[in-house]
């Protein structure tokens, strides 16, 4: 780290839905800066007062920038802490941004147990989950890697079981697929690098306890 990082401390919010709610909160406890927004065209987005900067990333690459140390610290989806598989540390789950990682099949293909399913074909934009899952209840499986609308894999022959993040289940709905087995629950963590947990503990160690606190008051 160069003295001018020793300086700053870096934040990486996520792209997409968890965006606003963690902006906001960061907010409630002070950090904040101007013109932070998902649409601006900084990439980094200084608060010179406070020696605070924010870089806003796609969801997936967000980890990253952690692990490396570009950011010291950011917030992100469980999932996507265990699909990654980056080595950060995770200091604390903010409660928020809740979904759950499934796995569903069409209606016409429910069967009685999960080892009924054995050796088809799975859609998921989370191979590393989805093969671990698989692989910790005895079952192999044939893992297929899609960034679109999961859903439509089983519509069209690709794959017979998707596993997907989903939050009410809507989707699911409408596409006639059925919930058969839960791997886990997904919340937003507060995640750090493991070098600026170090260097920067006292400033990130406020923050967290500023994040459990504003937790507390809110219930």
């Amino acid at each position: 780290m160069t003295s001018n990082d020793m300086e700053y401390v870096t934040i990486a919010l996520p792209k997409g839905k968890l965006f606003d709610l963690s902006a906001n909160m960061l907010a409630k406890i002070g950090y904040q800066a101007e013109g932070l927004s998902e649409n601006s065209r900084k990439l980094v987005i200084a608060n010179e007062t406070e020696k605070i900067r924010f870089i806003i990333t796609k969801t997936a690459d967000l980890p990253t920038y952690v692990e490396y140390g570009a950011a010291d610290i950011g917030i992100i989806g469980k999932d996507v802490l265990l699909e990654e598989n980056k080595d950060v540390y995770e200091l604390l789950d903010l409660k928020f941004g809740f979904c759950r990682m499934m796995v569903a099949v069409p209606q016409a293909l429910k069967q009685e147990k999960l080892s009924d399913y054995a050796n088809m074909r799975v859609a998921t934009k989370y191979p590393r989950i989805a093969e671990s899952f698989f692989h910790s209840i005895g079952i192999q499986m044939e893992i297929i890697k899609l960034n679109g609308s999961i859903e439509l894999a089983p519509m069209v022959g690709l794959a017979e079981i998707i596993v997907d993040l989903v939050e009410t289940g809507r989707t699911l709905r409408e596409n006639n697929l059925v919930e058969v087995a839960q791997i886990h629950p997904a919340t937003a963590r507060f995640i750090a690098n493991r070098v600026s947990f170090k260097m920067k503990f006292d400033r990130i160690n406020k923050m967290v306890e500023g994040l459990k606190a504003l937790m507390e008051s809110e219930g």
